[in-house]
């Protein structure tokens, strides 16, 4: 089998394709740097998962600390590698829209100038191992916010006879509308992903998530919600809902399902394929819902208050259209849906999270 390279390897959807992929006999090699600690504090640390995966898989995982930005770096390493590598997994980023408006040089940098830089090293050296890039719903920036929403009691919701109610699909436009700056570059990177799918033959792929979640997920205030929603149960944490009443909906998909999708397609790739990739209906949620599974689950009452001040650019409904990613590769269903998810990150953290009780 052939090596399959993983940035953000220390990460949620990064360290689920160590594990994958090593167990199935590839070689990993893991560009990893622990910038999330940078981003979001030491509680958001990859480190010790990098270590983790580089003790569980001596055999099978190679952690390389570098830095996607640094172009020679990825030059020298994809040219050491050359053609042994089939598969690459672009999952190193700054994922969070506040954090990309404190410095968005940076915020650039890493989402776009770092996937042009993995591109490049793919073209030159390893031309036709599939290239899948986690994107983000947010590219559409806040388009989903002019949907005709109805009010329920627990959630916003879409009319049962609109097109999108089972999902919105990559039809949706990406243009006139705000993204936050974090959108921009995500965008930025998505073009040109799917720009070197097509003027360069590549297999490559674009993964338009919604809420990647699991109980690997260092969840932060700024990012990765249901973990820091049920760690801040767990804990005793306040916890502050952004706007919209609390009734905005995300649809979840766990990292396992997501990492399936990712092998799936690489079973049989093609050029400059884009995907809108969720729960979909199957595993969907507002905010409220979601506390109120939190404390069912952890048996506790959340310490949560109401801000009106939603994020710019933030979405007030989404679910994914997955149809057509399951119609293209029939062999992939989602398994999770947000109670099994919620159950899991509680199960797998609650002895660490109860220690600081």
């Amino acid at each position: 089998m052939g090596v399959v390279v993983v940035t953000g390897s220390g990460g949620l959807i990064g360290s689920e394709c160590v594990r994958r992929f090593a167990e199935s006999g590839h070689e990993v090699i893991g560009i990893e740097n622990d910038m999330r600690a940078s981003f979001f504090g030491e509680d958001a640390s990859t480190r010790g998962v990098s270590e983790d995966l580089a003790a569980r898989y001596a055999d099978e995982f190679r952690w390389i600390e570098a830095d996607i930005r640094d172009r020679e770096s990825i030059t020298r390493l994809f040219g050491a590698e050359r053609s042994r590598v089939e598969l690459v997994i672009h999952t190193a980023a700054q994922p969070s829209h506040d954090w990309a408006a404190s410095d968005p040089h940076t915020d650039f940098a890493v989402n776009a100038l770092g996937t042009l830089n993995l591109l490049e090293a793919v073209r030159h050296n390893c031309p036709d191992a599939t290239f899948a890039f986690c994107s983000t719903n947010k590219v559409y920036g806040d388009l989903p916010n002019h949907l005709p929403l109805e009010e329920h009691e627990t959630r916003l919701e879409l009319p049962t006879d609109h097109r999108w109610w089972q999902g919105i699909d990559t039809s949706m436009s990406i243009d006139h509308s705000t993204h936050s700056l974090f959108g921009v570059s995500k965008a930025a990177a998505d073009l040109m992903v799917q720009e070197y799918g097509r003027y360069f033959d590549i297999p490559t792929v674009c993964f338009r998530g919604g809420c990647l979640t699991g109980p690997n997920h260092a969840g932060t205030q700024l990012h990765g919600f249901l973990a820091y929603l049920m760690k801040c149960t767990v804990t005793g944490e306040p916890y502050t809902v952004l706007g919209y009443g609390g009734k905005q909906v995300r649809d979840n998909i766990h990292s396992a399902d997501f990492v399936a999708a990712i092998s799936e397609f690489h079973r049989s790739p093609r050029a400059a394929a884009v995907y809108n990739m969720g729960g979909g209906r199957f595993s969907n949620c507002s905010m409220l819902e979601a506390i109120e599974m939190c404390e069912r689950i952890a048996a506790r009452e959340l310490d949560w208050e109401l801000s009106d001040a939603a994020r710019v650019g933030d979405h007030r409904w989404w679910v994914s259209d997955v149809s057509e990613f399951e119609a293209d590769y029939p062999r992939w269903t989602l398994r999770y849906d947000v109670h099994a998810i919620l159950a899991e990150i509680y199960e797998r953290n609650v002895d660490r999270w109860s220690v600081r009780l």
